[in-house]
């Protein structure tokens, strides 16, 4: 029977196994974070233990002709990022030992290999014995050649067939621009778990320095956010995310200083395409940031002006003290926005940063951030907020002019506290221009579009966004501009699947049963506008306005008028003119009601695009009156 050569299917070397068949690196049985090519040029060094293999070896083993890549760079961090996964040193190299401008050498042990010996084929056995014995044995020697010959042919013509799928492979990703990438969040190599939330930020801001790229489309934070820790390959995270490209690293930050290694691999193939390592003191830890996303735009060869390119480097030293508070806001504001507790310990670790580097720009941005979100959680005057937002935001860009984030903030300002429309679109889109890709700034405007009636730009929007961000932030985003297009169908979709994210989202429950009461489906309408009224979170007040209106629409119309009623004597909403004035439209008292919108709008004091979208105020909508207040207002 005639069998295959041998073939090797696991190297072990120093409690290290090489798994050939699944392409992984293992130390006591847990897999090691090291693919692509550093793993192809680490097997090709064991292949030949203690021999010399030279440059232009490994060359032309992993890099085809046809492929445009910095040959030297790249080898140069596949062999970096081995003695990084194996611990080893260039100085006092244990594994790979360099020979300059000849190549490498593999100096460590390395055990008994896993063989395994599959099957070529069978052959029946010429007779050995009796008459035709001699014959025989003079055929099978002259077979023997033969028999050799095709083996060699067999295998040639597989080798070739398999060498040729690899160069047409190779070199359709060679040639395969990268439009797409995602940030997986970097993981912190400290040993401490308390640093998980710097190597968090480092995330986030790597994530928004490439979001200024223009012609690259950059996964949103919350996208990626779900795979911390995760045990799916990269082909598979790339599909998930449809993008071309990833970046994974890791992080350790010691005493002063902060080591960042990153890797970009082309994610579908999962071929590595660049590697490398900063060591930086943290005070120079934001232009670690920039260079580290200067250098990814340089390998995807992004269509970068020289403005933008100034821009991702125009990095300024920080005091390393108020950039640990910045993150920590940043984890607090990003996370939990929503909760007025959490947007005071963000504004406080803010302000902490601002009062330990009075010139780090980021840090008045961010603080602006909280001041309008606690304006709208009703834990901050609007005025208030307004004024101290406005103060961080003039001093942020005073800094430094090109922070996307403080324009998204200023387009949001102008257009929830000014109710200046013109301004408002200026900002969201010189947010845009300087980060094309940052998701709440797209979120941002395609809310305000749909606001403005602009139904076209803001369906253009939401198809930015859907492919930055698969998250509830997303969801959420689309169901408020279906809301505001009084696009009730859609409304209905978008809601629903905005719940299958998160159920307990008292703001997707209410937006339901908005759907719901618009189509005719009044029961389903007050059930969803329970549900509203039962989750904690601002929604109450105007779910409950929309529950009695659902009842009033059903012919109950006693339990409407009480509910109506009872909301008349409470607090918290006869100190909002709006509320009062949704009352009043329940009850039919379209004079009061009329009065009470008056005052609200000469206080400025509610979210003005409710004037176009709430059901609670239909019944005026006919009214002279109403129709005057939205042409004073611009809104018709």
């Amino acid at each position: 029977m005639a069998t295959q050569p041998r073939v090797s299917a696991r190297l072990r070397f120093d409690g290290f196994e090489l798994d050939l068949r699944a392409g992984e690196l293992r130390r006591d049985g847990v897999r090691l974070r090291l693919r692509g090519q550093p793993l192809h040029v680490l097997e090709i060094l064991l292949e030949r233990p203690g021999d010399v293999v030279t440059r232009e070896e490994i060359q032309s083993r992993i890099w085809s002709a046809d492929t445009f890549v910095d040959f030297d760079h790249s080898l140069h961090n596949a062999i970096a990022r081995i003695r990084e996964v194996l611990d080893d040193s260039a100085e006092k190299p244990r594994y790979i030992e360099t020979l300059p401008r000849r190549g490498y050498r593999y100096i460590g042990p390395l055990e008994d290999e896993d063989i395994d010996t599959p099957v070529l084929a069978a052959t029946v056995e010429p007779a050995t014995h009796g008459p035709d014995a001699g014959l025989n044995q003079v055929r099978k020697k002259s077979l023997v050649p033969v028999r050799r010959a095709l083996v060699l042919v067999a295998l040639l013509t597989l080798g070739l067939a398999a060498w040729t799928t690899w160069r047409y492979v190779r070199g359709k990703a060679a040639v395969s621009p990268i439009r797409s990438i995602a940030v997986l969040p970097l993981s912190n190599l400290s040993g401490d778990p308390s640093e998980e939330y710097f190597a968090d930020g480092m995330t986030d801001q790597l994530i928004t320095d490439l979001a200024k790229i223009g012609s690259l489309r950059v996964i949103s934070r919350t996208s990626v956010m779900q795979y911390k820790g995760t045990r799916k390959s990269l082909p598979e995270i790339a599909r998930e995310l449809n993008v071309d490209a990833i970046v994974e690293g890791s992080v350790i930050r010691s005493g002063e200083r902060v080591r960042v290694t990153a890797q970009l691999l082309r994610a579908p193939i999962d071929q590595h395409i660049w590697a490398e390592t900063y060591d930086r003191d943290r005070g120079d830890i934001l232009r670690l940031q920039s260079e580290v996303a200067d250098a990814i735009a340089q390998q995807v060869r992004a269509q970068i002006t020289s403005a933008r390119r100034a821009q991702m480097r125009r990095a300024h030293a920080v005091d390393p003290a108020a950039y640990d508070s910045y993150v920590r806001a940043r984890i607090y504001f990003t996370t939990e926005y929503t909760k007025p507790d959490s947007l005071r310990k963000a504004q406080h670790l803010f302000e902490d940063s601002i009062q330990k580097d009075p010139n780090f720009a980021l840090a008045y941005a961010g603080l602006a951030d909280t001041y309008v979100y606690l304006a709208f959680d009703g834990a901050l005057p609007r005025d208030e907020a307004s004024r101290s937002a406005k103060k961080a935001l003039a001093r942020a860009l005073e800094l430094d002019d090109t922070i996307g984030e403080a324009y998204d903030t200023l387009g949001v300002l102008s257009w929830t506290f000014d109710w200046d429309w013109d301004s408002a679109d200026r900002a969201f889109n010189r947010a845009l221009e300087l980060a094309p890709s940052y998701s709440c700034a797209l979120e941002d405007r395609a809310i305000f579009l749909a606001f403005r009636g602009r139904r076209t730009d803001a369906l253009a929007e939401l198809a930015k966004i859907d492919q930055l961000d698969a998250g509830p932030n997303s969801a959420g985003t689309e169901s408020a501009a279906y809301y505001m297009l009084r696009d009730y169908p859609r409304l209905i979709e978008a809601s629903r699947r905005a719940l299958l994210l998160d159920p307990t989202d008292g703001s997707q429950q209410y937006y339901l049963g908005a759907g719901y009461e618009a189509t005719g489906r009044l029961q389903e309408a007050i059930a969803e506008y329970r549900k509203a009224i039962e989750t904690p979170g601002d929604d109450f007040l105007r779910a409950t306005v929309a529950l009695a209106n659902a009842y009033a629409a059903l012919g109950r119309k006693a339990e409407a008028e009480k509910i109506l009623r009872d909301l008349e004597r409470n607090p918290k909403a006869a100190a909002s003119a709006y509320t009062m004035a949704t009352i009043y439209a329940g009850l039919g008292e379209d004079d009061r009601a009329l009065q009470s919108l008056e005052r609200a709008s000469s206080e400025r004091s509610f979210a003005v695009d409710r004037l176009t979208s709430d059901l609670s105020l239909d019944s005026l909508r006919s009214d002279p009156r109403f129709q005057d207040l939205l042409r004073r207002l611009r809104l018709n």
